[in-house]
């Protein structure tokens, strides 16, 4: 498996592009692109490496980690996958950004298909597990991928720290639990987070406040 990150729009969120060596079947993680110029960027490097995107991935779906749905939709044909209980949060963030003072004038596509805790899902040859992770919303998940070492872990865990639970939706008694959780992965495991750096479980078991 390999992964490329962008950090994208004013809130800095990374994209990931995630892909199989062996098919070129790729996937992009929370599609955050805001900037015709962002967008292109990523259209560019689709096109460089010679891949076949095939799924869009959401771990949550707050506005920056939507950004660049209508667009991913509009270029590539591609709804987003996500949990169910993610399902209003996502509708409600066009009238969350216009408090913010930001107009998302593109709708949003629906969702492909809804994931499921447990649930595994094939890329290429990459085999793909879904561990749903409440806290910063209802519907937060990661995507674990075990042969690689690799977590995807949104706006659940960040290099020493987790996401915000006081927006609607929010619960920082489940975003505990949640982290508690992520951190029987092995310690090896390394983190790809919403925003920020990356980490690793061993670092954050022994780190992370909010794991004491």
């Amino acid at each position: 498996m390999k992964i490329k990150r962008f950090q994208v729009n004013p809130i800095e969120e990374n994209t990931y592009i995630i892909w199989d060596e062996a098919s070129s079947e790729a996937a992009i993680v929370d599609c955050g692109a805001w900037t015709q110029a962002e967008r292109q960027t990523i259209d560019n490097f689709i096109s460089s490496e010679g891949l076949h995107l095939i799924m869009a991935l959401q771990t949550h779906s707050h506005f920056d980690h939507v950004f660049g749905l209508p667009w991913l939709y509009e270029q590539y044909g591609l709804r987003p996958r996500m949990h169910a209980q993610e399902e209003t949060i996502y509708y409600a963030m066009p009238d969350m950004v216009r408090r913010f003072g930001i107009n998302m004038s593109d709708p949003l596509p629906r969702p492909d298909k809804f994931l499921t805790n447990g649930e595994r899902i094939m890329l290429g040859h990459t085999e793909i597990s879904i561990l749903h992770t409440p806290g910063h919303t209802p519907g937060g998940i990661c995507f674990h991928i075990p042969a690689d070492r690799l977590l995807l872990s949104g706006d659940t865990l960040f290099r020493g720290s987790v996401g915000r639970t006081d927006l609607p939706g929010g619960d920082m008694e489940q975003q505990i639990t949640s982290l508690h959780s992520l951190l029987t992965l092995p310690a090896e495991t390394t983190v790809l987070p919403g925003h920020g750096p990356e980490t690793s479980i061993g670092y954050e078991a022994q780190y992370n406040p909010f794991a004491r």
